[in-house]
């Protein structure tokens, strides 16, 4: 009987898990199984590469139950630095799977000169800075944090989101809503805000390349940044960029192949 190709599961939702995708598929081809899950929250997601789950899996106790079934032999977390919930189960999961896993981090946002930054813990906190710097607001924190701005009757929000809503968001006609999914270049961000009088960009600091060019384009505008705080990391080791986690993969199939040493 021929043996499977050893199974990886990428927890993904983001570009860097698409592009992680799509480079293993090409590097290790066959000798690699390869699924990316998402979480379901868009209704056309990024194409990946290789085999693609969408939905929750219930917790660390149903994702310890699909690795087992599904014969799991590695993880690596791609989710958005601030998926805190499933990078928790993820990590659950995992050691009582015995499933060696990996969080593929991207590099904290780092301000530089003439950037106006103020970091805030959350939503809320975000709000409650505004209306000292500005009524014109650019909100990019996503569908599920805008409640706490939505009392600011006396601001304008432009709001972007990856997909038009289906339902209308809790603000009183003082905004308007564009769609949008990164990369973005610092060119149509600097229109963009300038086109709207941007006073105030709030954002969360996801890090990355993907959406940095709005704190670049902030900055030529001398407008001021409010950003969330990232979350702490869900415990567990990590790898920065592509290739890296590349290598780590490489090295767990070597191990299951019989032609390399412990994990590493």
């Amino acid at each position: 009987m021929t043996r499977q190709s050893p199974r990886l599961l990428i927890l993904g939702g983001t570009g860097e898990a698409a592009d992680l995708a799509a480079a293993a598929a090409a590097r290790f081809g066959p000798r690699l199984h390869v699924t990316t899950s998402l979480a379901g929250a868009t209704r056309a997601p990024r194409v990946t590469a290789g085999e693609v789950r969408s939905g929750g899996f219930g917790g660390a106790n149903g994702l310890e139950s699909y690795l087992k079934d599904s014969g799991t032999d590695l993880v690596v977390d791609a989710t958005h630095p601030f998926a805190v919930q499933i990078s928790a189960a993820a990590a659950e999961a995992c050691a009582r799977a015995a499933v060696p896993r990996r969080i593929l981090a991207r590099p904290d946002w780092r301000p530089g000169p003439g950037d106006r930054w103020i970091e805030v813990a959350d939503a809320s906190a975000a709000a409650n800075e505004i209306l000292a710097l500005g009524s014109r607001v650019f909100l990019t924190v996503g569908r599920r944090d805008l409640e706490p701005f939505s009392a600011l009757h006396d601001c304008w929000f432009l709001i972007r989101v990856v997909e038009m809503p289906d339902a209308p968001l809790p603000f009183a006609g003082n905004c308007e809503i564009v769609a949008g999914r990164g990369p973005f270049t610092v060119e149509s961000e600097r229109r963009l805000m300038a086109g709207n009088r941007i006073a105030v960009l709030v954002a969360k600091a996801s890090g990355g390349d993907a959406t940095q060019a709005k704190l670049l384009a902030a900055r030529e505008l001398g407008i001021p940044v409010i950003l969330l705080r990232r979350p702490a990391a869900a415990a567990g080791e990590q790898v920065t960029g592509i290739e890296a986690a590349l290598d780590w993969i490489g090295r767990i199939l070597d191990r299951l192949d019989g032609r390399g040493g412990p994990e590493s």
